[in-house]
């Protein structure tokens, strides 16, 4: 039994509580033989980046508790800080979220996707000059895969059976076939370490674009330009320093004074007034993660199919959308996949908000009495909002719903996954199989909806070890649609990361489905003048 929790932002952290190990995947199917320049490839770059400078990020997400062994990374400041000082054995395409070689320059799977070959690149040096090898990378994927290390990657590489280096190659085997093994390396515990940081893993001593200068938890951490990096198609800036900002109007203060050239984690309410300020521009990125109420399926009076599709009918999206999020996100449709996941279905009829077919539906299921709903801002930053609205539209269609609202305090233990009717969010997954598998799976420990179905089951399992797209696009579309007409999960809008950076920085890639450029702000972005 693995040891993680779930935070309110979606993040899988190690904890004292028990919980089952999750299988998570990647965004798609990718095998190619070199790096060749894989950002100006994707297009996001333009421009003839500008070299030198010091940039400097204000950051959400750190604390003084924080430690540098990769393993332990949860929150955005350490996710930005691994990426500057280390490098996985895969990364993604920002614009398609496909398998892209890094510390692996190839692979190849076997006919059932359970055995794969990587071949390592060898001449590739640590920040302390000593070489990478083999069996580092064997060392560091056999490190997070030990129950001692606490790796947020854990239960990741519980689907792992081997890791070995043989005829100088990675060959990984699992325990059943899994076409997306590339993606679930990308995972930013997953950073490649003299040993696999066995012996001090939290040295920050990798292979990424910056070694690290100094740090304080909590506080700051500052880093110099490795001269030594393997690459030349990043780390444009001499220096990079993260400075931690949680408090939302010290960020901002930051920003427009010219303290930080980019903050994350934007509020859309604080957006009008952060335009104003001179040579500031917003950025948005269109996320995985959603806003949601779920529905438990075997619990009365939610057991019944034509009240969930009544309540599904009667949310009105768009207004949450608008008046909650301030139109910085998309709309959802009822299931928890969108256009930034690779394969997604895109011929699935958008929901839409219906009294009549609300009030049909109501009727049908027999049920007459209030509906109660239970909520907080705990479950995400408007969820009270939320729920009022979705009471007021519901109204119109003759449904009365209750709504509650719940302590922050306690919410994620005594609400989420316990009462039958409840405010909820979900972070982002790599791939459909992840995100599937993760709560919707009738054994995943976090089947927060009870969306319990053999056949769905099956057709997980079957798309998960398919190496065909077409066929793998066709079972995760037969999937959504499952979830969507019979599932528990009422989701009316999945949201946008919203950020904000001096327009002196250039070369920010908007990365699919991801925050903060995947965390790799400070390796692609630069300064002009």
């Amino acid at each position: 039994m693995t040891d993680f929790t779930r935070r309110p932002d979606g993040l899988i952290v190690p904890t004292e509580i028990n919980r089952r190990s999750f299988l998570a995947g990647t965004a798609a199917l990718g095998i190619a033989a070199g790096l060749g320049g894989t950002l100006a490839a994707s297009g996001a770059r333009a421009q003839e980046p500008t070299r030198g400078g010091h940039l400097k990020l204000g950051l959400k997400g750190g604390a003084a508790t924080d430690v540098l062994d990769p393993a332990t990374y949860s929150a955005s400041v350490l996710f930005v800080i691994g990426r500057l000082w280390g490098d996985t054995l895969v990364e993604t395409d920002p614009k398609t979220g496909a398998a892209l070689p890094s510390i692996a320059s190839s692979w190849e799977p076997s006919a059932d996707a359970s055995v794969w070959t990587f071949k390592i690149r060898n001449d590739v040096s640590f920040h302390d000059g000593s070489k990478m090898t083999v069996a580092d990378v064997v060392a560091t994927l056999k490190r997070h895969s030990d129950e001692g290390a606490k790796s947020g990657a854990l239960g990741l590489m519980s689907s792992i059976k081997t890791i070995e280096e043989k005829a100088g190659d990675l060959v990984i085997t699992l325990a059943e076939g899994n076409a997306d093994l590339p993606l679930l390396l990308t995972d930013y515990h997953l950073i490649i370490q003299p040993n696999g940081g066995l012996d001090n893993p939290a040295a920050a001593v990798g292979t990424g674009p910056y070694k690290l200068s100094s740090y304080e938890a909590g506080v700051r951490a500052t880093f110099e330009k490795n001269a030594a990096d393997w690459r030349s198609d990043r780390g444009f800036v001499d220096s990079v320093e993260i400075i931690v900002m949680n408090d939302a109007t010290a960020r901002i203060a930051a920003l427009s004074s010219g303290q930080v050239h980019f903050i994350n984690n934007i509020d859309p309410k604080t957006v009008p007034l952060l335009k104003r300020a001179p040579r500031v521009e917003i950025i948005r990125s269109a996320g995985k993660g959603f806003y949601s109420f779920l529905m438990h399926c075997d619990t009365a009076p939610f057991d019944n199919n034509d009240l969930r599709l009544a309540l599904k009918y009667a949310i009105d999206r768009q207004a949450i959308l608008d008046r909650v999020l301030g139109g910085y996100g998309t709309l959802g449709n009822d299931y928890p996949v969108n256009s930034n996941y690779a394969l997604a279905a895109d011929d699935i009829e958008q929901r839409a908000y219906d009294p009549d077919k609300a009030a049909f539906h109501f009727k049908k299921s027999g049920h007459d009495r209030p509906v109660l709903l239970r909520t907080s801002d705990a479950a995400f930053a408007g969820a009270v909002d939320a729920a009022v609205i979705f009471q007021e539209s519901a109204k119109k269609a003759g449904i009365e719903i209750e709504v509650r609202r719940e302590p922050e305090d306690g919410y994620w233990t005594n609400v989420w996954n316990v009462q039958p009717f409840c405010a909820s969010y979900w972070g982002g997954r790599p791939t459909q199989d992840s995100r599937y598998s993760t709560s919707y799976l009738s054994t995943a420990e976090w089947n927060d909806t009870r969306f319990k179905r053999e056949d769905f089951d099956k057709l997980l399992l079957q798309a998960r070890s398919e190496l065909d797209e077409t066929k793998r696009k066709d079972l995760y579309r037969t999937m959504a649609l499952m979830v969507r007409d019979e599932g528990g999960l009422i989701l009316p809008v999945f949201n946008d990361y919203v950020m904000a950076a001096s327009t002196s920085v250039k070369g920010i890639v908007d990365d699919i489905g991801n925050d903060m450029s995947n965390g790799y702000i400070g390796s692609r972005a630069w300064i002009e003048a």
